[in-house]
Formats: C-alpha cells, structure tokens, sequence
C-alpha cells in the first residue's frame, strides 16, 4: 500500500546525484509542487530523465535555471536554449533520443525487458556505440532499458492503495515512468478511498509515496 507523506518528506528523498525521473509534455503533466520544492532546496547534480526540457521558468526548467542538472536524457530541448548553449559549451552532459525509442526505453526497464529493437537511427550518429541487429534482412538498433533512481509523476487521483487515474493528456510520459524507477513518489490532485477497478490507469503495486498538491483535496 503506497504511503501518503508530506511535500516536504517526498523533496527530501531526492539526494544530490539522484537519476530522476520527471512526467510531462513541456510542463503538462509535470508535478509542479515536487519541482518547485526541489528548486527550493537546490539539490545538485542532478541527472534528470524528461521528454523535453520545458521552458525556463516552467517545469524542469526550473530546475535548469538553478544549476541543478549534471545531465539531461531525454528527446527534445528546442524550447529551453540554456541547456544546448551549456551542452555546446561542454557545461552540461545531454543524451538526446527519438521520442518513441526514449519512452520505449522507460517502458522496457519498468516490464523487465532486455531492450528494444529499432530501426530508428540506423545509419545515423544515433547508431553509434549502439549493437545493430539483423532481422529477417533489415537492420536493427538495440536500445537497452532506461530506468532512475527517483521517478516524480502527476496524476489526477489515487486512492488508497496507490491505484492513479489521470487527466486527459497530461497523462504522456507518467504512465511508463511510474513502472521504471527505484521509488516512485506521486503528485495527486485529490485522493480518495477507493478507484474502481475499470478506472484504474496505473496499479497501486507501482506506487510508493503520495503527496497531494497544493489546493487537492
């Protein structure tokens, strides 16, 4: 059964060096109260997993803004210049995927897959380093599972048990996050004593803390 803690208790489990990571499409569906609690405390050196790099002053932007990041993995950071300035400074480590292979990633480190095979990126600076896989005549990347240290995830409501719904698209990138990291704390805007067992998005089982955000209820 997940625990419902404080948002000061669920910042304080992030530790400076922490794997990270974050749900959300440029902020929507990124726990707000969590970010702006950890841009709060300022903890450093931070590798932090995310589909897109927000913008400054929004989301893990936030985080960016304070020097808080050592590296960012995640598909896309046109909307947020500082980290491809810092990255082409040398500054800030970046690792940059397609946007399906970086969530298929997640996806097999939460379902205890070996890795994914893509033809995404053959023949491109993206294969290199990678194993290439021949199957049936065509050639494959293998992308290897992608998981944190700390996942912090946004849902709408969880219920007792850690069961969550979401809302609408805001659900993106938390879905497979929530499967894929050590601890996994969650940002909820209302919990309840129970979900019914057809509106259940994500499992309880994948749940370790809940906090609820600012204003929930």
């Amino acid at each position: 059964m997940a625990k419902i803690i404080s948002m000061d208790e669920a910042v304080s489990l992030v530790k400076e060096g922490m794997s990270v990571m974050v749900g959300g499409f440029v902020a929507c569906g990124t726990p707000p109260g969590l970010i702006d609690g950890l841009a709060e405390k300022n903890v450093k050196n931070l590798t932090i997993i995310t589909n897109d790099a927000a913008k400054p002053g929004l989301g893990v932007g936030k985080l960016q803004d304070n020097g808080q990041i050592k590296k960012f993995i995640g598909s896309f950071i046109g909307q947020n210049l500082s980290i491809g300035e810092q990255w082409q400074a040398g500054t800030l480590e970046v690792e940059l995927y397609p946007q399906g292979s970086f969530v298929e990633k997640i996806r097999c480190a939460g379902y205890g897959l070996g890795g994914i095979l893509t033809p995404t990126g053959v023949g491109t600076k993206m294969a290199e380093g990678k194993q290439e896989i021949t199957v049936n005549g065509k050639r494959y990347l293998l992308e290897t599972p992608l998981s944190a240290d700390i996942a912090l995830i946004r849902a709408e409501k969880a219920d007792r048990f850690g069961n969550l719904t979401y809302k609408h698209s805001a659900r993106n990138f938390n879905t497979a996050m929530v499967t894929a990291a050590k601890t996994t704390i969650v940002e909820v805007d209302e919990i309840v004593d129970q979900i019914e067992p057809d509106q259940v998005v994500t499992p309880g089982v994948f749940v370790k803390y809940i906090v609820l955000a600012k204003g929930g209820k």
